[in-house]
């Protein structure tokens, strides 16, 4: 069989082409162009963004970027469906162009292997430029632009090859896994912190190992994760008299303290009890509003290595953390970054005994508020123990609503593997105090 038989058995080839069916193929041609320029201008843009840029992404309401966030939770699924779709775009292009080459030449003097020489060359540098070349140099000097215009698309072929883009990635995971074995040289952070425990005493005390165990995790913590939640804030009302004020700050004790209108929705201010003191013979009439410092704000995704940078160049201990929709989230200090890497610390105002309480080896007493993360040290655990289960939650509060479900009632067990947690504190829906008890693992030796 010569050339000339292999390109006419080819079920795409049509003898005669009309005028019309001419103008479609080439429309066709450029529409997949177009498919595969987002496509592969996708890859770049979407896997060059940082943790940071993401981070940036989730405070924003415009659905593009909402979108972006969403298909980069699954990474490997989203890369998968990115190649296979690009695949199909590109044989397209190859076969609808082939035709279009073949009927432009039928009359041509060129040799049937000139032909085939011809269209390689078109058809290659056709899809080297425009489906490689140009969308990556584009998508690197322009990714989060490139990303959300093309996110629809991307989109639509992600819900579409889902099942099996994700069939693909079973299936190279389990390759992986059988070339590599068990990944001796991936080091995770538990493994980090495993090797900081080992350390002997004389090259680490136990505070010494504390602050690199809060040095590792230092970049990867948000404001959310440390900040003082709004129903922890203590603020001043702005319609208050300076009588009123200096009473408050007499019962608070703290140096900054944020001022609202009508609700810590409607911040005015920060007023630092420092510039109270010239004034404190002032009758009740003073005018102490003069005194409001412009407030900061903060959105609850932010790193906390970058606001420690922003606090530093603006010589600022104070903000107000706000969330996607603008509302008051709570607040956050220099104070709650430095605790971070060096622990709790603690002032004359402070109360000298924890509210969390180890009462043995298998029985903890926490706040509700008690960040995850921080149960989990107490109690001598790997951080992550949770993570399958937590949801969204940060708090022991919200885990414990993660795994009810519903609104516990007080001394309510609620099991989740070897742990029962029980609320022993519940007010105005809040849940105060928490009981966790680890169950013994059970072996068949018993």
């Amino acid at each position: 069989m010569d050339y000339h038989s292999v390109i006419h058995f080819f079920p795409f080839h049509f003898l005669a082409i009309t005028p019309v069916e001419s103008t479609v193929l080439v429309v066709l041609v450029i529409l997949l162009l177009v498919l595969s320029f987002l496509i592969s201008g996708s890859e770049i843009a979407f896997f060059s963004l940082t943790s940071k840029d993401l981070n940036v992404l989730k405070t924003k309401r415009n659905p593009s970027f909402r979108r972006i966030v969403y298909l980069l939770e699954q990474p490997k699924n989203l890369l998968a469906s990115m190649h296979i779709a690009n695949t199909f775009v590109s044989i397209g292009i190859v076969l609808v162009s082939n035709t279009l080459m073949d009927e432009w030449m039928e009359f041509s003097a060129l040799t049937e292997w000139a032909r085939l020489a011809l269209k390689i060359v078109v058809i290659a540098g056709i899809l080297i430029l425009f489906a490689e070349v140009l969308p990556k140099v584009w998508a690197t000097h322009r990714k989060l632009w490139f990303a959300a215009s093309a996110s629809l698309v991307i989109e639509i072929f992600n819900s579409i090859l889902f099942r099996f883009s994700n069939r693909v990635v079973r299936y190279t995971d389990r390759i992986e896994k059988r070339m590599s074995g068990n990944r001796n040289g991936a080091v995770d952070d538990r493994s980090l912190d495993q090797a900081i425990d080992l350390l002997p005493e004389d090259e680490a005390t136990p505070e010494e190992k504390m602050i690199l165990k809060g040095i590792r995790k230092f970049s990867g913590t948000t404001v959310k994760q440390i900040m003082r939640s709004r129903l922890d804030v203590s603020g001043i009302e702005a319609s208050s008299t300076f009588e009123e004020i200096m009473q408050r700050v007499k019962e608070l004790n703290y140096s900054r303290l944020p001022v609202y209108r009508n609700n810590l929705d409607d911040i005015a201010g920060m007023i630092h009890t420092k510039d109270l003191l010239p004034y404190l013979n002032e009758s009740n009439t003073f005018n102490w509003e003069q005194l409001i410092r412009q407030p900061y704000f903060v959105h609850e995704q932010k790193l906390i290595e970058d606001l420690l940078q922003e606090f530093r160049a603006q010589r600022k201990h104070f903000a107000i953390v706000v969330d996607e929709f603008g509302g008051t989230s709570g607040i956050v200090t220099l104070e709650d970054i430095l605790e971070e890497i060096i622990g709790e610390i603690e002032d004359e105002f402070d109360d000298e005994k924890s509210s969390n309480v180890k009462v043995d080896d298998y029985t903890y007493i926490f706040e509700g508020k008690t960040m995850i993360p921080d149960a989990c040290r107490m109690m001598k655990l790997p951080e992550d123990t949770f993570d399958e289960i937590r949801g969204e939650s940060d708090s022991l509060a919200g885990l414990v609503l993660e795994i009810a479900g519903e609104f516990p009632q007080i001394n309510q067990g609620l099991h989740s593997g070897n742990f029962t947690f029980i609320p022993l504190d519940i007010n105005k829906n809040r849940i105060e105090k928490i009981k966790v008890l680890i169950n013994p693992v059970q072996t068949d030796a018993e």
